[in-house]
């Protein structure tokens, strides 16, 4: 037999290769029937996936981001099946569950598909829903999935299974339809009753503009057909809060093609209501002892190569900049970090000095993708309300206490009441990824846990989704019709 601990610590004991959704049927029908999703040892897990040793179990139902994604992996995996089904020889590239929904990338290869084909696709999903096919996983070894991908032309997969270590491979069947897939997925098709597809847009394979460009296929599901009204209601208000139709009316941004693309012009309404806010933000940073600072819109290259930023994302900025001296190259500022550093650095400094706090309201710029952009929510050029605390390690824990404060103090002010916080730290298995000592991630991946248990925060913890030089604490904050944004 093997023990099962659930997340009140309570045990079951289960035959080996029993699946989660076995579990979720021993404890109640209910439950069974609402499973979506589950983690074991916290790694995410089909629930008809074979537990085969000692674990501890999380299940997850609609009401659980995680039961949500799987539920939209599959819908995206539903939404391929039937694009092959009614356009034959359509090539598929990834399909992930996003957000609000999911997407997939194909590539038409003949085929054309516009937004009046939308009923057909919604129709086609459906029809295979209502099949209840099961969702299938397979082990399968590198040269049987090069060649079954192969075999069918999909030369898109077969570059991802070329990247793929092998003993690590897996895809996924329901119906006629097989994808490369780490998953997790539902069990079945069985619950996505509803669908509607949202839009097409352009998109580079791998956004790399000098790939082929396919047609990526947004589309959302539901469990029932009313959550999906309610969804559409939702996306009605949304064209009315739309903050660049607001943005125009107002008179508060524009933008030029002659300047560029995701580079925002701020009008003289918009620039005063920015001055506003920036003043109010300095009033509270001053008051917390923050000094301002301000650096270049530009650094050299070896400064981004030092810090380990250009390493991480120098896809990410502008190209350099050539000078006429040689060897000289420059980057338009992608982050402020390494310029604080370089102000921390440029005089003797004793502890007496500590901590010392820098704050900017810095200008960046990084590349993104054309596809990608949408108003001033994702920009090539933005401005930070930026700041770099040097403090000694035993002021670490107080400090960060003092930020949240800030951003408790902001959040009120603003009244951004919903918001929700997740603690990232580093993924324990993978420290190759990070920089820095053991000794400091643990005392910084500490204070913060503290910090949150001192103010009473209830903040999710997620291993894995620290910054590469450091575990940190953000604040999702939603907006009048339920969209989350990080904002602290």
């Amino acid at each position: 037999m093997i023990t099962i601990t659930f997340p009140d610590k309570s045990t079951r004991q289960y035959e080996p290769g029993t699946t989660p959704l076995q579990i979720a049927e021993s404890i109640s029908t209910r439950l069974a029937q609402d499973i979506l999703a589950a983690t074991v040892n916290g790694a995410e897990w089909d629930i008809s996936r074979p537990i085969p040793e000692d674990a501890e179990i999380k299940l997850f139902k609609w009401d659980d981001a995680e039961g949500k994604h799987a539920f939209w992996h599959s819908s995206a995996h539903l939404l391929a099946e039937a694009l092959q089904e009614l356009y034959p020889g359509v090539k598929f590239g990834i399909g992930p569950a996003i957000e609000n929904g999911f997407y997939y990338d194909i590539d038409p290869n003949g085929n054309t598909i516009t937004s009046a084909d939308f009923p057909t696709i919604e129709a086609k999903m459906i029809e295979l829903a209502q099949k209840k096919e099961s969702i299938v996983r397979a082990d399968i070894s590198k040269d049987d999935a090069l060649k079954m991908f192969g075999d069918r032309g999909e030369e898109y997969k077969c570059e991802l299974i070329s990247e793929l270590e092998d003993g690590h491979i897996t895809t996924y069947t329901q119906g006629a339809f097989t994808d490369l897939c780490r998953g997790p997925h539902l069990s079945t098709t069985a619950p996505i009753k509803a669908v509607k597809i949202l839009s097409l847009a352009g998109a580079y394979w791998r956004g790399d503009e000098k790939r082929n460009q396919l047609v990526r296929v947004y589309g959302i599901t539901f469990p029932k057909k009313k959550m999906l009204d309610e969804y559409l209601v939702m996306l009605e208000e949304a064209k009315k809060r739309d903050h660049r139709k607001i943005g125009k009316e107002m008179e508060l941004f524009a933008f030029s093609p002659n300047v560029g693309a995701g580079l925002p012009l701020w009008l003289p309404k918009g620039a005063a209501l920015r001055d506003r806010l920036e003043q109010f933000l300095r009033k509270i940073q001053k008051r917390y002892g923050y000094l301002q600072v301000i650096t270049p819109h530009i650094g050299n290259k070896n400064l981004y190569v030092t810090s380990g930023h250009y390493a991480k994302y120098g896809k990410d900025s502008f190209q350099p900049i050539h000078t006429p001296e040689e060897g000289e190259e420059y980057l338009l500022k992608p982050m402020n970090c390494p310029h604080h550093c370089e102000i921390y650095r440029s005089s003797p400094r004793s502890y007496r000095d500590l901590p010392l706090r820098l704050a900017e309201f810095g200008t960046v710029y990084r590349y993104e993708q054309s596809g990608e952009l949408h108003g001033l929510t994702r920009v090539r050029g933005f401005t930070q309300d930026d700041a770099h605390i040097f403090c000694a390690p035993d002021q670490i824990k107080d400090e960060f206490l003092k930020v949240m404060d800030i951003i408790f103090y902001i959040f009120k002010a603003l009244k951004f009441d919903n918001f929700e916080a997740q603690i990232s730290l580093r993924d324990p298995n993978n420290k190759e990824k990070y920089i820095g000592s053991d000794e400091n991630w643990h005392l910084a991946e500490n204070a913060i846990i503290e910090a949150c248990a001192e103010k009473g925060l209830n903040a999710r913890t997620e291993l894995g989704e620290a910054a590469f030089y450091g575990p940190k604490l953000d604040f999702m904050v939603k907006d009048a019709i339920g969209r989350r944004w990080q904002l602290g």
